[in-house]
């Protein structure tokens, strides 16, 4: 019990950080927006105010399972919240590529105060996202999982933001950037769904046993098992394996 304490209170103190992150993050980006006339990093501004949001929850649910709340019922509330903004996401992300391609928004311009901050986000994010995941893989908290997830998607994000930046400035691959966005949509609407719709079946029962029988189906049901190792793609993934039970 101890322990379990031990590893909430370090992933609130994750949590809390990447909330302090955003703000900053939020308010670098708008600055650096509008000194240089960049909608994309206007655009990555308000993608860390849905990051916000999604910390929150996750302050929030991390909270009542302190104070005594049904854990399991805060987990399951925290998921579909979570799920929520990962769908808010794909929305941002499906309508800043569209616009970008149809021609609606400049093309991204270098500018150093917009990198620098992208590389710093990149960074932070990663770092968060590693933490993240290993906590939520020793506490088993399927929220916590969607959190971290959600901050490596906007790694991702980071990434895809100075691929287009170098690009368009080495060979004028301007659509670089957009197109990155849009392959990442099917993975944003993936961890939506599986987090909104929860590991729930029918009247919401389902024990280990019924886990190991969908299992061996080979139904592709979703365990709920959150694991940190290489064959889970470190997280990715979700795992089925049933040695990461163990």
């Amino acid at each position: 019990m101890q322990q379990h304490d031990a590893m909430r209170r370090t992933a609130l103190v994750l949590v809390s950080i990447g909330l302090v992150w955003n703000v900053a993050e939020a308010a670098a980006g708008f600055w650096a927006g509008v000194e240089a006339g960049s909608v994309s990093l206007l655009a990555f501004a308000l993608d860390s105010i849905v990051e916000l949001f999604a910390g929150g929850v996750l302050v929030w649910r991390l909270r009542a399972e302190g104070e005594g709340d049904d854990s399991e019922a805060a987990e399951q509330r925290a998921r579909r919240l979570i799920g929520c903004t990962f769908f808010l996401l794909a929305g941002y992300v499906a309508l800043h590529s569209i616009a970008s391609l149809a021609g609606w928004l400049p093309r991204p311009e270098p500018s150093l105060a917009g990198v620098i901050i992208v590389v710093a986000s990149a960074l932070v994010m990663a770092a968060l996202y590693v933490g993240k995941m290993r906590i939520a893989a020793r506490m088993q908290s399927r929220a916590l999982r969607a959190e971290a997830i959600e901050s490596l998607f906007c790694d991702l994000q980071d990434v895809a933001v100075l691929l287009g930046i170098g690009l368009n400035a080495l060979m004028g691959w301007w659509w670089a950037d957009p197109v990155a966005g849009l392959l990442l949509m099917p993975f944003f609407i993936k961890e939506g769904w599986e987090n909104f719709a929860g590991d729930e079946h029918g009247h919401g029962h389902h024990d280990d046993h019924d886990d190991e029988e969908e299992s061996e189906r080979g139904h592709g049901y979703l365990a709920r098992v959150v694991c940190f190792c290489a064959n889970c793609i470190y997280g990715l993934r979700a795992c089925r394996a049933m040695c990461c039970r163990a």
